[in-house]
């Protein structure tokens, strides 16, 4: 360690504790097409998440906001199509990228601050993809201040897969005990709450068998 390098205690309880000073933050982009350089993010969600004092957790507020395409981006029709969205509805209250991310990062800050953890850390299904548009938005606007992670992640389709025996979202959320609805599905903000909603059952459920144990 450097002579003025400052050591960064971890609480000894609740989530900082309970992912080595991560704060796990669920997170769900819909874009126009799959690359994150060239094609538009469209919306992003995040539901921060909480631990009671019986050490499970629990979803609290989710952010979701539509998001105005950059310009010069890719708007692919197959992608819009998939996901149903029409980006230039003046119903959809669009709004610029640079103002989401910000918007989106200061609740997730002040929740890393309050709980006494480092960093956030994405939380996602098949995650990579969430986090390398966010991270592209973000050095396309200049953002300083990052909260998440920049490459490490939660994935809840692996984790699915293991509680489960299901990788697919809907199957996997279903399969947790979740209802699912596929007209509200590819939209950030209810895919986001899905996933939130399935990684509290499996990591709760995971704590309850090292409670019997």
């Amino acid at each position: 360690m450097a002579k003025n390098e400052a050591k960064t205690e971890i609480p000894d309880s609740g989530i900082a504790a309970r992912f080595r000073g991560f704060l796990p933050v669920v997170v769900d982009v819909e874009t126009a097409g799959f690359n994150c350089k060239t094609d538009a993010l469209l919306e992003v969600a995040a539901t921060i998440l909480r631990m009671n004092e019986d050490g499970d957790l629990h979803c609290c507020e989710t952010y979701a906001y539509n998001v105005e395409p950059f310009k010069g981006a890719n708007l692919d029709e197959s992608a819009l199509k998939f996901t149903g969205i029409n980006p230039f509805n003046p119903f959809r209250m669009n709004q610029p990228e640079e103002h989401v991310l910000r918007e989106i990062f200061r609740p997730i800050r002040s929740e890393v601050k309050a709980t006494g953890c480092t960093r956030a850390i994405l939380v996602g299904h098949n995650p990579t993809f969430d986090l390398n548009f966010i991270n592209a938005a973000i050095e396309r606007n200049q953002i300083k201040r990052n909260p998440f992670h920049k490459f490490s992640t939660f994935d809840t389709a692996t984790l699915g897969g293991l509680a489960y025996g299901q990788t697919v979202l809907s199957r996997a959320a279903q399969a947790a005990g979740l209802e699912w609805d596929d007209s509200s599905a590819h939209s950030a903000k209810y895919d986001t709450e899905q996933t939130a909603e399935l990684f509290c059952r499996i990591i709760n459920r995971w704590h309850k068998l090292e409670k019997q144990e």
